[in-house]
This record gives structure tokens, sequence and C-alpha cells, in this order.
């Protein structure tokens, strides 16, 4: 087990016990894995006995595949495993909720999930940021800011935090829109240079909520 695996577990807000799981007379119960930061699910799955032990203790998903008749480890083979966050039973013990962080497509098919790609979101731009900084693919602008460094990415930060204030001040709704767009996308890559995400500023304005200060 490595030692991220364990650390994810052990952020999980809850945890479960194979103890306490209700199996079916063929001895499985369904898991239900959903992306721990996005909150969309992923896909639908069934694990016994032992795909259970080894995804608690692993940090790892494994299933019990019913067409193939054997243990399967997600993304043994793909690449596209799914790390543990949090596992918890629902109300009658006979289904699982599993908190995962998505290595990857979730679906056979490369899709995101196997309910079908879902909407783009600050978290789908992040995970391309991300990966656009680990890959550093020739042509990509994101990764040609990276090359650049801190100080290139705060220039464009100021000019698009300049180009927000005209667009607000005379330009009309939609340039805005594109301009508020520029900014936050900015913003993104910055965060990930820094080692930082959205889920750290929304911490903090959670942190900072209090119904009589806003």
């Amino acid at each position: 087990m490595s030692e991220d695996s364990g650390q994810n577990r052990q952020d999980g807000q809850n945890t479960l016990e194979p103890g306490e799981v209700r199996f079916d007379a063929a001895g499985l119960v369904p898991a239900v894995m959903r992306d721990a930061r996005r909150r969309r699910v992923l896909t639908l799955a069934y694990m016994n006995l032992e795909a259970l032990e080894k995804t608690t203790a692993s940090g790892e998903v494994w299933f019990w595949s019913r067409s193939r008749g054997e243990l399967w480890h997600k993304g043994a083979t793909s690449g596209n495993r799914q790390r543990v966050v949090s596992m918890c039973l629902d109300c009658d013990n006979d289904a699982i909720l599993v908190d995962v962080e998505a290595l990857g497509p979730a679906c056979h098919s490369g899709a995101y999930s196997c309910f079908g790609d879902d909407d783009f979101d600050l978290a789908r731009l992040e995970e391309i940021v991300r990966q656009r900084k680990r890959d550093m693919p020739e042509g990509s602008y994101v990764a040609k800011l990276f090359a650049g460094g801190r100080e290139r990415i705060l220039k464009k930060i100021g000019e698009e935090a300049t180009e927000l204030v005209i667009a607000a001040s005379s330009e009309g709704r939609g340039r805005l829109v594109s301009e508020a767009a520029d900014l936050v996308f900015h913003l993104v890559v910055l965060l990930e240079n820094e080692g930082l995400s959205i889920a750290d500023v929304e911490e903090e304005l959670a942190r900072r909520h209090r119904p009589a200060a806003l």
C-alpha cells in the first residue's frame, strides 16, 4: 500500500468494515463510484468480499467481474486507476458509495463517466491544466505558460484583470463574460503552478462564511 493511498483513506469522512456489508445471494454488493472532487457518478460495478477487502487494503478500487467471473483491479491494464478517498454504506448496508480520485476516464469507451461525458466545469478545467503541466505537449498554450514560470503567469493575470475591468465598464455583458472566463482560466493555471486548487479557494470561502459577515 502506498503512502498516498493510505492518506486518501484517512482523509475520507466515512469508512466501513467488510463485515458490515450485506452481500446478495451471489455474494456480491453493488458499488457506485463517484468522483470525490466533482461529486459526479462515474460507474456502477460489483464487489465480492475479496474485492472489497483488496479495495480497503490497497486504497485502489477492485471489482468482481460478473461476465468474466474474476477479480478486476480497475485500471490495471488501461492505467485509469481509481484511488479511494472514502467509502460508506447505504441505509440498508447493501450498497456501497465509493468516492474516488479518478486517474483517467472511468468508462471503457474513454468517456469520463459510464453515464456519458458530463458538462464542462472548473474541476474539468483543472484536470486539463494539470495534465498539460505534467505532459507539456508541444504547441499547448497552457504548457507555454508553465514553461514561462510564475512571472509569465502573473503577467497574464494582470492583463486579464485589466481587460475584465474595461469590459465591465463599457463593453457589455458578452465581453464581460468572456473576459471573466479568461481571468478564471488563468487563475486556475496560477493555482496549479503554486500547488493549489479551486478546492483550496472553496475551503477558504467556507471558512469565511459567517452569515453576519456576508
